[in-house]
């Protein structure tokens, strides 16, 4: 924590202490921070950048309502405090729900292995884009266009509530995106990699066979035959799996979603049966070291290891205090913002499927006519259904991987998809290349882990049938 966010923590209980007998709950953010940004497009420099902020947010609820204030001139904190203060007046009508917490004291930051990314020079940052990106243009002609980026931030926050909890804590994250577009003609194919870190710097520096596989696998497709579309027993790689339990099932598990939508809330409630007794789904902020990890989540609750499906049945979902209070459940420290600019809401943090006992050789035995699908290029889901697509897949035949095919989208509803998993295999992987968006806070960093699944009845697209 930087001395001089650090000499604010007066400032902000003097606040607190001045205005909390006017409203139910009143908490103040300041939140310093410090980053850097390198974006190349094929050989043209289009970001270059470093940025410090400082910043803060004050939320304030009575009677149910809300009011916010986001500022970046601590002198004007005390006309936020009282905006936000009139707003949550003008809006509540109701009851203040909020599930009790103990108050908290505490300085923490969350340990670096290697070295803090503020200790880089931008020129090395910088040099290290220029190698990847040679990487992925020297990787044949038919590489038409290649993308690296680069971004780092570190972030010092203190947060003082009217409950005194006053909390400092800090944290460093660093991501690298790269993308392949090759052409031949008409026919158009890309491969991406993302990785991220909360470790250390040297996290990034040695990615030159993840940066090449990218071009590889554009390359490649560009004279691989499309899949056949139609329904099949696929097999699913680690990070398709990690993949599909953030986006088609994790967004689902988060409260804000649910407590005010009967439908969704009568879709998740609790011991309804959504897979075999051997699917154990999680999500917490406590295991350490990835990058949904932290100590509080941004209500200064702490962070915990939440059970969302325990032998295939629903037995938990995440929480802000508030969503709690209205569900009457204990809060799961889930409660994150993006940057001081907005509110926190129900965000996941590392979100995970259980490695199970099969072993991933056997996963393919006995399916006559299926796919396997490795990593991602992209993917959307729309409640219930999702989209994914596969960055690398394969045909099986008669239990054994075979020739390689493109343009594998793999479809399904969540909850059908869930129950058709047949066998869980004992290896796992942590992919940490998330970016989670919602509420227009896109960007968010999360972990995303599991084993290779088999699943049937799995709708793939490509070449009509």
């Amino acid at each position: 924590m930087s001395q001089g966010l650090a000499n604010y923590k007066n400032h902000l209980t003097d606040f607190i202490r001045q205005y909390r007998n006017q409203v139910d709950f009143l908490t103040i953010r300041l939140e310093q921070s410090a980053g850097s940004s390198i974006l190349l497009r094929n050989d043209k420099l289009e970001t270059l950048s470093e940025n410090t902020s400082l910043g803060g947010q004050v939320r304030v609820c009575h009677r149910g309502g809300w009011g916010f204030a986001a500022f970046n001139n601590l002198d004007n904190l005390r006309l936020r405090i009282e905006e936000a203060i009139a707003a949550a007046r003008f809006i509540g009508d109701d009851e203040t729900l909020l599930a009790p917490v103990d108050p908290i004291q505490a300085i923490c930051t969350l340990p670096l292995t290697g070295t803090d990314p503020r200790l880089i020079s931008l020129q090395r940052k910088k040099e290290l884009c220029d190698r990847y990106n040679e990487l992925l243009k020297s990787h044949g002609d038919k590489v038409a266009s290649t993308t690296v980026s680069y971004s780092d931030s570190t972030q010092n926050i203190i947060l003082a509530t009217s409950e005194n909890t006053l909390i400092e804590q800090s944290w460093a994250d660093m991501e690298m995106r790269f993308a392949a577009v090759a052409r031949d003609g008409d026919t158009v194919q890309t491969g991406r990699e993302t990785t991220g870190s909360r470790k250390g710097y040297e996290d990034l520096e040695n990615l030159d066979q993840q940066v090449i596989s990218a071009a590889q696998r554009a390359t490649d497709a560009l004279t691989l035959p499309t899949v056949k579309g139609g329904t099949y027993t696929v097999v699913i790689d680690p990070i398709l799996t990690g993949l599909f339990v953030h986006e088609a099932f994790g967004h689902l598990s988060e409260a804000d979603m649910a407590y005010e939508n009967p439908d969704l809330l009568e879709t998740m409630s609790m011991g309804r049966k959504f897979g075999g007794k051997d699917l154990q789904i999680f999500d917490g902020a406590a295991p350490e070291g990835h990058r949904g990890s932290y100590i509080y989540d941004d209500e200064g609750v702490p962070a915990t290891t939440t059970q969302l499906i325990k032998d295939g049945k629903l037995v938990g979902r995440l929480h802000s205090r508030e969503t709690a209070g209205k569900l009457q459940e204990d809060p799961t420290g889930n409660a994150r913002c993006l940057n001081y600019h907005y509110p926190p809401i129900v965000r996941m943090t590392n979100t995970w499927i259980e490695r199970g006992n099969t072993p991933v050789a056997d996963l393919p035995i006995d399916i006559k006519n299926g796919v396997y699908a490795k990593n991602w290029i992209g993917g959307m889901t729309n409640g219930e259904m999702f989209t994914f697509s596969a960055g690398e897949a394969w045909m099986i035949r008669n239990g054994e991987i075979a020739e390689p095919v493109k343009d594998v989208t793999l479809s399904g509803n969540v909850f059908k998809t869930l129950k058709n998993i047949e066998a869980i295999a004992d290896d796992f992987y942590w992919d940490e290349s998330g970016g989670c968006g919602k509420g227009g806070q896109s960007g968010l960093p999360v972990g995303c882990g599991g084993p290779s699944l088999r699943i049937r009845d799995v709708v793939v697209g490509g070449d009509a049938a």
